[in-house]
């Protein structure tokens, strides 16, 4: 059985994306995010340990509890963010 998020944000696209999430962020304690991009591209920028991926409808992000990162759209965009309160399996990550 594929393991759910508990919550997940609207729909964001370029425009709407807001600021805090543009801005170094984390998630709380015992929660994961998966980054789910439905159109477009997303620069996903973990800051500890420093990495970077970009993130498309095929590759979505996962954010560790309490990872600190931030994002940054490249051009036109959907996307959205799902919360787990346990880590996702790999269903999770290729569903959405």
């Amino acid at each position: 059985m594929t393991i759910q998020p508990y919550r997940s944000t609207p729909l964001f696209d370029e425009t709407s994306l807001p600021a805090a999430l543009r801005a170094r962020h984390s998630t709380k304690a015992g929660v994961w995010g998966v980054i789910r991009v439905l159109e477009g591209e997303l620069r996903l920028t973990y800051l500890d340990p420093p990495s970077e991926r970009i993130l498309d409808p095929r590759a979505p992000g996962l954010i560790l509890p309490e990872q600190p990162h931030q994002v940054e759209p490249m051009g036109p965009l959907k996307m959205r963010v799902d919360f787990y309160d346990q880590q996702p399996d790999e269903a999770a990550l290729a569903g959405g």
